[in-house]
């Protein structure tokens, strides 16, 4: 059997920061059972639900779609989980469903009731990827015994599949890649209180891959780990600029380099994979240093 991609890229020394999947507003569906290889336009879906689904991902930029499953839930009702996925913020929408096709009835903009509770979801989808079997299910394992039963999930296709295992948490958006399953539910919980573990984090998802470079450039240059420690400024194409919590203001140029030629997926040919990176960060002058940071 080849080798799975995701210990390809570990060996060939892919970086894992500035390579989250993008999205802002999140569904997410209970489906139990096995999944299609590709559920992002909502395949497995009765035809009315799917509609419905499809229509409500098209309504909005940022918008993303994941199947989610706990083994050996046996709940009578499924469940779904609106989120709004922001830099400053976040909303969870808890959905009892009698079945799936009560989907294609819902006001999917309104429908369900606010949570204070964050969601954690780790990449099972076997189908799509080997990766996400067998490292997906290792992390699932570590985590099972100490997340509550709607906290922890697995969840279809996260993006990356080579970064496995993949931990995502909504509604902060802060995605994770190879996580050692022994430092799991430390890095588990770090996230639910809004710390973000730098070694395994590849970046929030309310950024596309040029902020989230930059980003993580900042976090670093000024050792911030607080989710609500930056906040984006400016973008003006590749050159980024944050605020740091303290009124500190950062501007970073960031650069599109070649990676190591590794698959993209098991399976696929190994080929160069783009990353975005900083090529400088520069703290501002400010006259207003002590002043915090700008309402947002």
């Amino acid at each position: 059997m080849s080798e799975l991609c995701c210990d390809l890229s570990l060996g060939a020394g892919e970086t894992l920061g500035a390579t989250a999947t993008t999205a802002e507003r999140w569904l997410l569906i209970e489906v139990p059972g096995a999944w299609e290889r590709d559920v992002g336009a909502g395949a497995g879906l009765p035809g009315a639900a799917r509609d419905a689904v499809t229509d409500w991902l098209g309504s909005a930029r940022g918008s993303r779609l994941q199947f989610i499953r706990r083994p050996g839930r046996t709940e009578a009702h499924l469940l779904a989980f609106i989120v709004e996925s922001k830099e400053s913020g976040g909303v969870v929408r808890r959905v009892e469903l009698g079945g799936l096709a009560e989907l294609a009835e819902l006001d999917l903009d309104s429908s369900g009731h606010v949570v204070d509770r964050s969601l954690v979801l780790v990449c099972g989808h076997g189908s799509r990827d080997r990766c996400c079997a067998v490292r997906g299910t290792e992390l699932y394992a570590a985590l099972e015994e100490r997340l509550s039963e709607e906290e922890l999930w697995v969840s279809s296709h996260q993006g990356g599949h080579r970064f496995a295992p993949n931990l995502l948490i909504l509604p902060a958006g802060l995605q994770f890649g190879r996580v050692p399953p022994q430092h799991s539910r430390f890095l588990a919980a770090r996230a639910i209180a809004g710390r973000i573990e730098l070694e395994w984090y590849r970046g929030r998802a309310c950024y596309d891959e040029v902020v989230q470079a930059a980003e993580l450039a900042v976090r670093r240059e000024a050792r911030l780990d607080g989710v609500a420690d930056v906040a984006l400024e400016s973008v003006e194409d590749s050159v980024i600029t944050f605020r740091t919590r303290e009124g500190g203001e950062y501007t970073v140029v960031v650069e599109e380099i070649d990676g190591p030629a590794v698959p993209a997926s098991c399976g696929a040919e190994p080929e160069a994979q783009l990353h975005h990176t900083a090529r400088s960060v520069t703290l501002n002058p400010s006259p207003n240093l002590g002043a915090g940071m700008r309402g947002r």
